[in-house]
């Protein structure tokens, strides 16, 4: 439905088109006036619409109006009206929104400031299988401050003290240079960290002097030779900037893994060949393993090269799980090399991205929650939990979602389309198109004017703001002095109409140092623990 809309959106010219009538029309009636005497009265409306298109254009609140003059209004009309009807105008027309309308309600009424609170109670059904919840104590806490933190690298020459809410990996090229701006301001001001994506660190990152994470995936985009492969001094002149506080290497993202990318030619523009050391107008290749190491031996080898490299920067890897014996393979080169990365963030399968295979954002990848847990129990399991930090991303948008992932063993917790969402993102799903009716996925010099970097900014702090003092309520009604003393005991989970357990009642978890005393108590270590090797990430036997 309102179809015709999206194909307006894709002619530049034609997405003010209602204005240009309006403006026809005023001329119109002025004349008809002028000739013979009437419709004064309808010239009086067509001017206030054509003046309305000027305010439109002028303001800087509401990207929607900035790209659609006068016609943007009708979505704010509807969604007065009835908030579901907002799906009708520029948003995607499926029944299955990777997103819910709350989801994207709380996002934007923390982002603007707004009270985000509910009347008449939860509209959640309580009542059904899956419904979670966290108990409360009779003797809440009192927290003095909302600016949670946790140490990544402590034994580093340069450690990393984070907040447990960061900015998920999104790279420029897949948002507008605006968008980063925006992300990046809003970061620095709230004393945060933006993940720089794969596609390296843009002149607009820097341009705001927010901390950055700076990821490298297979292309080595920012640090590559022209070959593609992985180019040392070039690595050593972005990682030492100041600005750069981690270093991320990303073996696979939750969206897409195990899938590599191209951004057509046509795509890559100069600003973009800048930021990722390619070739201005020639098709841009991630490919789907990386150059630079072959086996998990190499791997931890190349990250101890990166993290000497970088004057001793916090440096980890980021992957979605896939195989349990290729990250065991992973988790075995640690105990061989006695490297360890300073951090791992594990990619939930319910990641998104601007544009992907239908089969793999829905069935590729382990979700969140499992990925999360087994990460989290082969290092406890490995007596290594306490040397090495845990991330994690994956459709994390409220406090409570980030409670959860602190429950099921992260330290922090990333988040990406809940920042999108801050910064006007209306999930119209056109991201590959190029075509973003907000201006934030986006190249289209014109279509990213829409975003006002100020007032986006402002949001993206406000957003992440508001998200942590409501995490800062949930701790004090759980009676905990901090929020990493949240564990699985304090999550509920309704399994069935007569049954609730508690995720630690639920969930399996390994004691510590339990693999190192072949204690393997879970199903999943005794099948693959034996299969995996460090030198391989391919199985020892098969059984």
């Amino acid at each position: 439905m309102f179809g015709w809309l999206k194909r307006l959106d894709r002619h530049f010219p034609l997405r003010y088109t209602t204005w240009l009538l309006c403006t026809i029309g005023l001329l119109l009636c002025l004349c008809t006036w002028v000739a013979f005497g009437i419709g004064d009265w309808l010239a009086l409306v067509f001017l206030a619409l054509v003046l309305l298109g000027w305010r439109d254009t002028l303001q800087s609140k509401h990207s929607i109006l900035r790209n659609y003059p006068v016609l943007g209004h009708l979505r704010f009309l509807f969604e007065f009206i009835r908030p579901e009807l907002r799906q009708y105008f520029f948003e995607s027309d499926s029944d299955a929104a990777p997103f819910s309308r709350q989801q994207r309600s709380l996002v934007y009424q923390r982002a603007k400031g707004d009270a985000d609170k509910r009347p008449f109670g939860t509209q959640l059904d309580v009542s059904a299988a899956g419904y979670e919840w966290i108990n409360h104590s009779l003797v809440p806490t009192h927290i003095a401050s909302h600016d949670f933190r946790v140490v990544i690298g402590a034994t580093r020459a340069q450690p990393y003290s984070a907040s447990l809410f960061n900015i998920s990996a999104m790279s420029f090229g897949a948002l507008s240079a605006n968008a980063i701006r925006s992300l990046n301001a809003g970061a620095k001001r709230g004393n945060f960290a933006h993940d720089t994506g794969e596609g390296s660190i843009s002149r607009y990152h820097r341009e705001m002097g927010g901390d950055l994470i700076w990821e490298i995936g297979s292309g080595y985009f920012g640090c590559r030779n022209p070959d593609g492969t992985f180019d040392e001094q070039r690595f050593v002149e972005n990682a030492t900037q100041p600005q750069v506080k981690m270093i991320e290497l990303k073996l696979s993202q939750g969206a897409k893994p195990g899938h590599g990318g191209v951004l057509p030619g046509p795509k890559v523009t100069p600003e973009i060949a800048e930021a990722r050391g390619v070739a201005i107008g020639v098709d841009c290749v991630s490919p789907a393993s990386h150059s630079a190491f072959s086996t998990p031996l190499e791997m931890m080898r190349f990250i101890e090269r990166l993290r000497t490299l970088s004057g001793g920067k916090p440096t980890g890897f980021k992957l979605c799980i896939g195989h349990p014996w290729e990250w065991f393979a992973i988790a075995k080169a640690m105990q061989e090399t006695g490297i360890t990365p300073d951090f791992i963030v594990v990619d939930g399968a319910e990641g998104g991205t601007g544009a992907a295979p239908l089969e793999f954002t829905d069935h590729v990848g382990a979700p969140l929650q499992e990925g999360l847990l087994l990460v989290h129990n082969t290092l406890v399991g490995l007596g290594l939990r306490d040397r090495i930090r845990l991330g994690c991303a994956g459709k994390v948008t409220s406090a409570f979602d980030i409670a959860r992932m602190l429950a099921l063993g992260a330290d922090w917790c990333n988040a990406a389309r809940g920042f999108m969402f801050a910064l006007g993102c209306i999930q119209s799903q056109t991201c590959h198109t190029g075509h973003c009716p907000t201006g934030v996925a986006t190249q289209d010099a014109q279509r990213e004017k829409a975003i006002h970097v100020p007032t986006k900014a402002d949001r993206v702090y406000h957003f992440h703001q508001n998200t942590m003092i409501a995490l800062k309520e949930l701790t004090q009604a759980a009676g905990l002095a901090d929020p990493s003393q949240i564990t699985a005991a304090h999550i509920v989970r309704r399994t069935a109409e007569q049954s609730v357990k508690l995720l630690s009642n639920l969930l399996p978890f390994s004691q510590p140092g339990e693999l190192l005393r072949s204690e393997m108590t879970q199903q999943v270590f005794r099948l693959y623990w034996p299969m995996a090797q460090a030198a391989s990430f391919g199985v020892a036997s098969a059984k």
